[in-house]
């Protein structure tokens, strides 16, 4: 298998990249739903997802849900041509959104770099985050995640990215002045923790308790903004609660991969 996925076009990354090997783990589930906690706490990002997104829709939400981690699979293990086209896809989607700013009276373009850079940076920062604390990567492991996600930020249309965890908490440092729960971001949150519409029976089930504990791992000053103590006690249980989930993945939603994702899983497996 290894032997034949050499010869074929691997995309952004490849069965030797970090990036690999996080993203077959299913524990990911819960730095999916982080990141999207995180970027909610953004009122600009937040607003103009509002303004134009399904995702506020009980009804649609779901598959809204869906065509993001669709995305993400597709410029995780997807080749370059397919890679490309998905890409190319959300560039041109995101060039004719526009979101009003009532803090300044201003539309702006939902693809504005600082925008792409938040959502961009939050969703990479969460998968490294937990895969570290989950016991999939180390240190070392984990910024070398960071530093391949940077080819995932150019297919957006950012020239660069945060490539390090240290870097990374540099950046989320500068932002936290502007960073607070909207009321459009807790409309947001209450439709994770209470899921609605068409998801399946078992995802409705598994998502309030996988959300629940991606709150509990984001920064302490996050849990802050969210109206929940920041205490060391939820840092520990959080930690021990991610290994326990990672050994147990297959209480975890199981969504059904496309080949190149089966593919990739196995070579992944077949490495280690």
């Amino acid at each position: 298998m290894t032997s034949a996925l050499t010869r074929e076009d691997l995309g952004l990354f490849g069965p030797g990249s970090v990036t690999w090997r996080v993203h077959i783990e299913p524990v990911m589930w819960v730095a999916g739903f982080r990141a999207l906690l995180l970027q909610s706490l953004e009122p600009r990002v937040m607003g103009g997802t509002y303004q134009n997104s399904a995702l506020f829709d009980p009804a649609r939400a779901w598959s809204r849900f869906q065509r993001t981690v669709e995305f993400v699979g597709t410029r995780t293990f997807g080749s370059t041509a397919d890679v490309e086209r998905s890409a190319a896809r959300v560039r041109k989607l995101h060039a004719g959104l526009r979101g009003f700013d009532p803090d300044t009276g201003e539309t702006f373009r939902l693809d504005e770099p600082e925008n792409l850079l938040w959502v961009h940076a939050t969703e990479v920062e969460s998968y490294a985050h937990v895969a570290l604390r989950a016991g999939i990567v180390d240190g070392p492991g984990a910024d070398a995640y960071l530093a391949e996600s940077v080819r995932a930020a150019r297919v957006i249309g950012l020239i660069d990215a945060p490539s390090s965890r240290a870097e990374m908490a540099a950046y989320l440092e500068r932002r936290r002045p502007d960073l607070r729960l909207t009321d459009e971001a807790r409309r947001a949150t209450m439709n994770l923790f209470a899921p609605k519409g068409r998801a399946p029976r078992t995802v409705k089930v598994a998502i309030p308790a996988i959300a629940t504990l991606a709150l509990a791992t984001l920064p302490r000053w996050a849990r802050r903004c969210y109206g929940l103590p920041g205490l060391p006690t939820t840092d520990l249980g959080a930690t021990i609660a991610l290994r326990s989930l990672r050994a147990a993945s297959d209480l975890l939603p199981d969504v059904p991969a496309p080949p190149n994702i089966e593919r990739a899983r196995r070579a992944v497996r077949g490495l280690t």
